[in-house]
């Protein structure tokens, strides 16, 4: 077999592209706002992460223009080397007084920070614990290391207790999502620190969907728990709540120390640019001076659940703005996701492999800018497609 028999052979994107329903990689031709531009069209974004809608603030913008301004478009180099910027610095030391650690390292991508700081702190003989519905960039840095990764039955506490039983005389860490990105549940992270302190496990929690959502601060699940302490790694990423691109992880300074000097996605990547990183700035800003924000997210959140919910859709165990609606199979999947876009309305299709197979979902995100009038226009669409494909219990 040839190296690229494997492109060639390819025909499952073809097919549903034949097929009428290939919904990836969609256009927009303008901001990420409530509304969008697709193909010259407006839709309601009801699958956007920008859960605080700051991406098109006027100071996050003015504050990007002003970084390239002054320091230009990029760096040229990584953080290693030539790449350090006083504002890289600057913007480290407000995201480790955000989340209550002693210091923080950013990277370019929050994919970079996850197996960058996973790969770099796993051995030989030591233990990754992973909820079995964690990120990618999990699963893809336990895979980058050289430790055993294990994994647990999603949020279940018995599950993960059976494992660090097993792991109890080695080095063990459990890695898990503060809010989960498909499911919308959130991490029992309570119980999973009592688990820890009782089998001696280190803990690492990716804030990257619970920042800017959860605690009044916008810290995230570890401060919303009040399990900060207990927590020793926190991840974040800036590509939903604060408006930009990049990740970062805060932890004790030692253990950052060590990543500046082992973690290859930061050493052998170029940094972050300035743009990005004094976009995020002006997002942690706006987000403490603007509390309000936190506030209409979770009002707006509290009525779609209600809402969908009374409508008879099935949105599982989700308790956040990811709010996703189950239907099965890929088909029915993907004409929900069709019959949403031709009547305006912007969701995202999730079907296998992401999700096990016949378990295939719509995945809506909801932002504290939607206007109640926008939520009631979408929630009239969702009623009337969801009874004509006949994928809402109505008892």
């Amino acid at each position: 077999m040839g190296i690229f028999d494997k492109c060639y052979n390819f025909q499952e994107a073809e097919k549903i592209r034949s097929l009428g329903y290939y919904p990836y990689f969609r256009v927009i031709e303008s901001e990420q706002d409530t509304v969008v531009l697709v193909n010259g069209k407006k839709m309601l974004m009801m699958g956007s992460n920008s859960y605080l809608g700051l991406t098109t603030h006027p100071r996050v913008k003015k504050a990007a223009i002003d970084a390239l301004n002054k320091y230009g478009s990029g760096c040229a180099g990584s953080r290693f080397l030539n790449g350090t910027l006083d504002i890289h610095i600057t913007l480290e030391e407000e995201l480790a007084k955000l989340v209550g650690k002693e210091a923080a390292l950013v990277y370019a991508t929050g994919y970079q920070a996850n197996i960058g700081t996973i790969s770099a702190l796993i051995m030989k003989g030591d233990y990754i614990i992973t909820d079995k519905y964690d990120h990618a960039s999990i699963i893809d840095g336990c895979k980058l290391s050289n430790g055993t990764m294990l994994r647990y039955a999603h949020n279940n506490m018995s599950s993960l207790e059976r494992i660090l039983h097993k792991t109890a005389v080695n080095n063990s860490i459990v890695i898990v999502d503060g809010i989960f990105s498909m499911e919308g549940d959130i991490a029992d992270l309570p119980n999973i620190v009592k688990l820890c302190e009782k089998y001696d496990a280190k803990l690492m929690v990716d804030e990257a969907h619970s920042l800017g959502v959860l605690h009044k601060s916008g810290a995230g699940a570890a401060m919303h728990f009040n399990c900060t302490q207990q927590t020793d790694i926190i991840m974040g990423t800036f590509s939903k709540s604060l408006a930009s691109v990049g990740g970062f992880i805060a932890a004790d300074k030692q253990i950052v120390d060590y990543l500046k000097h082992h973690s290859r996605s930061l050493i052998f990547s170029a940094s972050l640019p300035p743009a990005s990183a004094a976009s995020v700035l002006e997002a942690l800003k706006i987000m403490e001076e603007e509390p309000e924000r936190i506030t209409k997210l979770w009002n707006n959140t509290y009525y779609m659940h209600n809402a969908l919910k009374s409508m008879g859709f099935n949105c599982g165990y989700s308790c956040t703005p990811v709010i996703p609606l189950h239907i099965g199979d890929m088909i029915t999947t993907f004409r929900v996701w069709k019959r949403l876009a031709e009547e305006g309305v912007f969701v995202n299709p999730v079907v296998p492999p992401a999700v096990p197979p016949n378990q295939g979902l719509i995945r809506c995100s909801f932002m504290a800018t939607h206007t109640k009038d926008q939520l009631d226009m979408a929630l009239d669409k969702f009623q009337e497609i969801g009874t004509e494909l006949k994928v809402i219990n109505n008892n």
